[in-house]
């Protein structure tokens, strides 16, 4: 009876450990056939990002005839222009008109002569579309000899340029949504991308030079990556590669506190008006709304352009923060004045523009499935410069759906990768554990062989 049920386990083993080969040739076959992992088969568009109306009148008419445009209270694009004419056909189009003095190309000229005076550390400026001003804000920091002299040079320029003085320091946010560490100091993980091989953190320039290692925790023990490519003053924004190459589970969310974190689906450019949310280790998830587009600022370590200015409120630790609204990555977080007591400026590195001087594509949320199930994450395709959410009204905008977030800023899982069916390793273990499998019923076949043979043996020569 005994020898009857060895049999059987025997056979067993052989027949799952056959089927165990065949299933474990299909996988990596398939495998090899398949996109590298992390990849899709096919590039899957940014969802969320919709085309504002407002740019498209902007193209039209041009920067003589217009001078930029915004969400109104009531979510519908607001057009500037010069003319009757061109305010008849912003109308025409749907969307509402403001008649304004100065023109987009007044403005930028005056922009441009602000750029080409003598640098000011601890001023900034951009354009109000609303007051159809370029608005230069000056901290605590500016003697009044230089703030006379940009007064003055305000003045020449007609009537288009408004000082004005803020309180606290225009700084970089050194020290966002999961803290980084290294001897550059504290900043936060932004967003992740990638190559389609390899995976990085796309954070602020500001946060350390070239070659900076990063970990998760303050004794060094859990490293997340280094520095490998970096721009800033001029731009603001850095590149973490991963040790491993690979961010690993929930690499489409950021955290936005208490275990919690909201699903990135997209990328695109905020419009004024804009209600949007920054994350930041520091302070957590804070909202406000867009108040100007490339802005300059200059910072004690240089000056920066082409940033996105808000109303949300920032502090040291936020550095590198994402901001994001409805899901779709915006920005990081680059540097402002004041604080989330008093409230204050905060500026932001548009997104767009970081992934496509570094040629590299956002980590985004797959679109959910029939039963309402994530399908997967992916990389998004080549950023849209004109992509904005100024289809949701204002007040209305959410910072997306919500996610289950990891302690570990890297939240890399193993076991995940592992049951990857895209990777050929799941396929090598199941073949691997099938040939052990079946040497092992052979050798335990030959074994009790073997000692039947000697039993039968000595029983019979004695």
């Amino acid at each position: 009876m005994r020898h009857a049920r060895r049999r059987i386990v025997r056979r067993v083993t052989r027949l799952a450990a056959v089927g165990g080969l065949l299933l474990g040739t299909v996988m990596v076959t398939r495998a090899v056939a398949s996109e590298p992992p992390g990849v899709p088969a096919e590039p899957r568009a940014a969802t969320g990002a919709a085309v504002a109306p407002g740019a498209e009148l902007l193209d039209r008419l041009g920067t003589t005839r217009t001078a930029g445009s915004w969400i109104g209270d009531d979510g519908r694009p607001v057009v500037a222009v010069t003319d009757r004419q061109a305010a008849a056909e912003v109308r025409a189009a749907g969307a509402a008109a403001k008649v304004v003095p100065h023109s987009m190309r007044e403005l930028k000229s005056a922009t441009a002569a602000l750029r080409s005076a003598p640098r000011v550390p601890g001023t900034a400026w951009a354009v109000d579309y609303r007051s159809n001003e370029v608005v230069v804000r000056g901290d605590t920091t500016v003697s009044g000899a230089d703030w006379s002299r940009l007064t003055d040079l305000a003045e020449s320029l007609g009537g288009s340029v408004r000082m004005e003085r803020t309180e606290g320091t225009f700084t970089t946010r050194l020290n966002g949504a999961q803290q980084i560490l290294s001897t550059a100091g504290r900043c936060s993980a932004g967003f992740n991308v990638t190559d389609g091989r390899r995976d990085f953190i796309l954070t602020a320039g500001h946060c350390g030079p070239g070659g900076s290692v990063w970990f998760a925790d303050s004794q060094g023990r859990q490293q997340v990556g280094r520095t490998v490519d970096r721009s800033f003053p001029g731009d603001d924004y850095s590149l973490i590669q991963y040790g491993d190459g690979r961010a690993g589970d929930g690499a489409e969310v950021v955290a936005v506190g208490d275990g919690r974190g909201v699903r990135i689906t997209g990328l695109g450019d905020p419009a004024v008006g804009q209600r949007v949310f920054r994350s930041g280790s520091t302070t957590g998830l804070r909202d406000g709304r867009v108040t100007a587009l490339d802005a300059t600022v200059n910072y004690p370590e240089g000056t920066v352009s082409g940033l996105i200015e808000t109303d949300v409120c920032a502090e040291p630790g936020d550095s590198g923060g994402p901001l994001f609204s409805e899901g779709i990555a915006l920005g990081v977080t680059s540097g402002g004045s004041g604080d989330c007591t008093a409230g204050g400026t905060t500026f932001f590195q548009p997104v767009t523009r970081a992934l496509t001087d570094l040629d590299l594509r956002l980590i985004v949320a797959a679109p959910r499935g029939a039963g309402g199930q994530e399908e997967g994450a992916g990389a998004s395709p080549e950023p849209s410069a004109s992509a904005t959410q100024s289809a949701v009204a204002p007040g209305a905008a959410s910072p997306g759906s919500s996610a289950p977030v990891g302690g570990d800023v890297r939240a890399t899982a193993v076991l995940s990768r592992l049951s990857d069916p895209r990777n050929v390793g799941p396929g090598l273990l199941i073949v691997a554990g099938s040939l052990v499998a079946l040497v092992a019923t052979r050798w335990i076949r030959a074994e009790q062989d073997r000692r039947s043979y000697q039993r039968h043996y000595s029983a019979t020569w004695g």
